[in-house]
């Protein structure tokens, strides 16, 4: 796939980008789906589960630096960068299964499990994204070009963000049906009579109705702790045994309008399947895409001066902050999304077409990028694009839990904006590499881009740990539907302002960077110059 004038062909930009939808089936099915499956399902406290996520991602912070570094100094036929993308295919597949999957052990027990298998995923997860970030730099020297790759990234990003957060918790719902022995009998006006048994023993199942407002009392007979109303229950239950509630709320209730779910089995099956999607992608990826960029033939390997290189170049400092900031701001509303539909507006399958909508929106706003840059110049397009959004977002405050045309209103005019962001985020770094060789006479790309990794992944710890304050302050137990009512106002500041906040500080921030479109034009070319030099001699 050799090209011309530094331009890359089609073909190869959409392959790149399927390694960006693999990614983001991984990284957003955990940033949308982990919190509520450690807090609803395998049984943790908001606090620990957000403890989890934040000391798994802190501890990986250094990874992604150690990553930079060895993908710098990695040699083979390959490239630098792409054949880490080779090996770290399949681990992360099951790395990501293994997150999801919840055994029935202790609690201390579940504790250490989920503290060990996030840890691995998130190494994992460093040594496959560190080097794929890194690979659009060395794809081609044209700034601009990188732009457009970037634009491509991001609409795989979004895909694939799509398909994990559209699909799942419908697979949820299909695979981890418990095939329970059901019969509705109606005994008044919206009001019903439920008996159920199942085939084996489980856990624990969710218990719901089709349009999530029914509220369920169980029968007095049974002695069932909880018979508080609730809009829906999670239980264990034994095989052949018989239970009885009684639901109201909901006119013309049938039998396949009650799900029984196990949610253990829905998410794990659901997860093994998108993980073999995942590794399929990055396969691809690998396959059809070329390194082209390589640092200056005369530069030597020197540890001490890259670091010293990066921590003097503002630019890549100025960004680190900035996407760890906006990388909060996108990790709360995504964490917080699918609780804030389940237990505030009480329908947890509109979440799945809430983040759909989303998604499309994204990739809207990931084709308007490059456009958009060549004419207001990256910087000002994201300062603008970083307030925009938050701003946007911050009206969702407004809503109450009837008003869904407005909630989706909303929620994806500030996506439009917030897709600008990373795609932005990973081409500037690359310029942020060019500012190195430009100022230095010096190249590591991989030390550069390790900074997006540390972005993406501590931000999204910082954002679990806020979620898990916030609704630990509210008494949220995921566990305990009585608990749900008390924490609704802390589901609606991290559906609004809490995160706005974080993104406002980020716009602040980025009036620091120190590279203009004049300026970066002028480094292209410079470079380019150099290296036709090197060539010629």
């Amino acid at each position: 796939m050799a090209q011309n004038n530094n331009k890359i062909s089609i073909g190869e930009k959409l392959a790149y980008a399927l390694g960006d939808g693999s990614a983001n089936i991984a990284w957003r099915g955990v940033s949308t789906f982990l919190l509520i499956f450690y807090t609803d399902v395998f049984g943790l406290a908001p606090a620990i589960a957000g403890l989890v996520l934040l000391v798994g991602r802190f501890t990986d912070g250094i990874s992604d630096i150690l990553m930079g570094v060895l993908g710098d100094r990695t040699h083979s036929k390959y490239g630098h960068f792409r054949p880490w993308i080779l090996w770290t295919a399949i681990p992360l597949g099951v790395t990501l299964s293994l997150i999801f999957t919840a055994p029935d052990w202790s609690m201390d027990a579940k504790i250490a499990y989920a503290f060990i298998t996030y840890v691995l995923f998130m190494v994992i997860y460093t040594a496959n994204n560190v080097p794929y970030g890194s690979l659009m730099a060395v794809m081609t020297p044209d700034d601009k070009e990188r732009t457009s790759l970037s634009s491509f990234r991001m609409v795989g990003a979004f895909a694939g963000g799509m398909l994990v957060q559209g699909a799942l918790l419908f697979l949820v719902a299909h695979l981890g049906n418990v095939n329970p022995d059901l019969h509705v009998e109606k005994i008044a006006d919206a009001q019903y009579s439920v008996r159920f048994s199942t085939p084996e023993d489980f856990q624990k199942v969710k218990i719901s109705t089709s349009d999530g407002i029914a509220t369920f009392v169980w029968a007095d007979s049974l002695n069932i702790p909880g018979a508080a109303a609730t809009t829906a229950k999670n239980l264990s239950v034994k095989a052949g045994e018989q239970y009885c509630f009684v639901v109201s709320g909901q006119e013309n209730l049938s039998d396949d309008d009650v799900s029984i779910i196990d949610q253990s089995r829905g998410y794990s099956n659901s997860m093994y399947i998108m993980s073999a999607i995942l590794v399929v992608a990055l396969l691809v990826t690998f396959r059809f895409t070329r390194e082209r960029v390589a640092p200056p033939a005369d530069q030597k390997t020197d540890l001490k001066a890259d670091l010293k290189d990066l921590v003097h170049n503002k630019p890549w400092v100025v960004l680190l902050i900035v996407g760890l900031l906006f990388n909060v701001y996108n990790n709360i509303k995504q964490g917080i999304t699918v609780m804030y539909f389940s237990h505030y507006v009480h329908d947890q399958f509109l979440a799945a077409t809430y983040m759909v909508c989303l998604m499309i929106a994204s990739i809207g706003g990931a084709m308007l990028t490059t456009p958009l840059g060549r004419v207001m110049g990256k910087k000002k397009l994201f300062i603008a694009t970083l307030a925009a959004t938050g701003i946007i977002n911050a009206a969702i405050v407004l809503c109450g839990q009837g008003d869904i045309t407005a909630i989706f209103a909303i929620g994806i005019a500030s996506e439009v904006f917030a897709a600008f962001l990373p795609t932005l985020f990973f081409a500037m770094l690359g310029d942020a590499a060019d500012y190195s060789e430009y100022v230095n006479g010096r190249r590591a790309t991989g030390l550069v881009y390790a900074a997006g990794s540390f972005a993406t992944k501590f931000g999204g710890g910082i954002a679990g740990a806020i979620i898990g304050l916030i609704l630990g302050t509210f008494g949220y137990v995921g566990t305990d539907p009585a608990t749900y009512a008390a924490a609704a106002p802390g589901l609606v500041m991290l559906m609004s302002w809490v995160p706005t906040i974080i993104v406002i500080v980020g716009a602040a921030t980025m009036f620091l960077y120190p590279l203009d479109q004049k300026k970066q034009d002028k480094i292209t070319a410079e470079l380019e110059a150099r290296r036709q030099l090197a060539i010629n001699k």
